[in-house]
């Protein structure tokens, strides 16, 4: 299953996790310092999810975001697919 949302597109992005020592000179110390850097996946909240469309009488399947769920109870399931539909990202 891909981690990339089909509404909103968002995808796994890379970064790096930063090891810290020292105490900060806003505590009276001499500073943080960086003593390693390890690399690390941001993953989005994704799920697999199927959604009953009245119109066309079916369940559609979609790959979603949390964040994605949140923006389909608020608009409804038929604008959003209507909208998928006419951008192209979704199969007719």
């Amino acid at each position: 299953m891909s981690t990339k949302c089909q509404l909103t597109g968002r995808k796994r992005s890379r970064g790096r996790t930063y090891a810290i020592r020292g105490i900060a000179k806003k505590k009276k110390g001499i500073g943080l310092k960086v003593t390693g850097k390890t690399k690390r996946d941001f993953i989005p909240n994704t799920r697999q999810k199927r959604f009953w469309l009245p119109e066309e009488k079916r369940f559609i399947r979609l790959n979603v975001s949390s964040s994605a769920m949140r923006t389909i109870n608020k608009h409804g399931i038929s604008a959003i697919v209507r909208k998928m539909k006419a951008q192209g990202t979704l199969a007719k």
